[in-house]
């Protein structure tokens, strides 16, 4: 997609952030479209350098941004990142609460001199008696009941990947486009926080709901009683499956296409509350279909019938994925070593595009002494940074 198509095209965004929930705020603007501008402490941003399961953060959530390496405890640094600040649309933060505002670069401040400023926080929490608290993912998903119902009973388990940063990430882009249209009629910014906490909170509302429904507590997942008799992981011959049998058509149509008559001839599991009853009965004789067979023929046959099914990937599978290697589903990058990688990109058409790579993964401070110059400091005024370390 050109760049004058992209959504957000034209907006100037400014990131002050790290790990992963602030910079996946600034990677779905960058995406869309808006020029930003992400500011790292001389050396880059440590999240760099984390090993472990911290290896991909950077890679993957923070392409399409420019890089400018400031240090923001000198008085020239600190002057660059507000003069940067204060000339964009959206500013995007993720520090602990009060230590922008400590520095004259919360929103307060910088909006006393641009009031279309769009200022958006990603904290651990929303206002309350826990905002003051530090917090990670796994904190949040711990404390707000994501754990508890994703692992067994007894044995709280995060979720397998980064869920809780990268949709407080999302919500923090919900509130930012908000913004831009209120902007649009006010001509005044404003100001959003996005949270971890509470994006975990809205995530099991729907568990905290069957309680209000039924009066019965919601059990893990892995202890749950489905809604659907068929809602399950197979073993086929040479791998798992996943199949999902949720409506009476679908039943009829897996006993038919399965070769299940009899039972799909049972007038006793003819509607889905039958059918849940009779778990007992039917998954016995399912689990000993699918076993008979290889994965590439279940999946063919589920494939046909129309069912809800997925074969059980692991991640690095994922690279070669057909349906994603088709459209775009994976942008191509270079990483800080000189590897290529192939990173989802962001999960939206529009206009029936997907939005890729713009700007590849940037060296620490790779664009600072341009980004200096488009702020309207003069070569000397940028050589005396570089030489004090205000800039780097």
């Amino acid at each position: 997609m050109s760049d004058s198509k992209l959504p957000l095209a034209g907006l100037k965004v400014v990131e002050l952030t790290h790990m992963v929930m602030g910079p996946s705020t600034g990677l779905i603007l960058a995406d869309m479209g808006a020029d930003v501008v992400r500011i790292e402490p001389p050396g880059g941003d440590r999240t760099r350098r984390l090993l472990g399961s911290g290896a991909g953060y950077f890679p993957m959530y923070n392409r399409n941004k420019q890089s400018i390496c400031l240090d923001l405890k000198k008085p020239a640094g600190l002057a660059a990142a507000k003069r940067l600040a204060v000339a964009a649309d959206i500013v995007v933060e993720n520090f602990r609460p009060g230590t922008l505002e400590k520095m004259g670069l919360g929103y307060a401040a910088l909006s006393a001199e641009n009031p279309r400023l769009i200022y958006c926080s990603a904290k651990g929490f929303l206002s309350g008696p826990y905002e003051e608290r530090a917090a990670l993912d796994e904190v949040a998903q711990m404390m707000g009941g994501l754990a508890y119902m994703t692992g067994p009973p007894g044995r709280p388990l995060r979720a397998g990947a980064s869920v809780i940063d990268v949709t407080g990430g999302m919500f923090g882009v919900v509130g930012v486009l908000g913004l831009l249209e209120r902007r649009h009629r006010t001509g005044l910014g404003g100001e959003v926080k996005a949270s971890l906490y509470e994006t975990t909170t809205f995530l099991v509302g729907q568990h905290m709901a069957q309680m209000a429904v039924t009066g019965k507590p919601a059990a893990p997942m892995p202890a749950r009683i489905s809604a659907w008799a068929i809602y399950d992981v197979f073993n086929a011959a040479d791998g798992q499956l996943f199949v999902g049998v949720v409506s009476d058509a679908q039943w009829r149509a897996f006993c038919a296409g399965f070769g299940l008559e009899a039972l799909g001839a049972d007038a006793a599991l003819a509607e889905n509350n039958q059918r849940v009853q009779a778990r007992e009965r039917i998954l016995p004789e399912v689990r000993a279909l699918f076993a008979g067979m290889t994965l590439a023929e279940a999946l063919a046959k589920c494939e046909v019938v129309g069912l809800p099914f997925a074969p059980i990937a692991r991640p690095e599978q994922l690279f070669d994925d057909p349906h994603l290697n088709a459209a775009g589903g994976l942008v191509d990058m270079t990483l800080p070593g000189g590897g290529a990688a192939r990173l989802p990109a962001l999960p939206i058409e529009v206009d029936g595009e997907r939005m890729g790579l713009r700007h590849d993964l940037k060296a620490p401070g790779q664009d600072t002494a341009e980004i200096l110059a488009a702020a309207g400091f003069v070569p000397h005024e940028v050589e005396a940074m570089l030489a004090s370390g205000a800039a780097a």
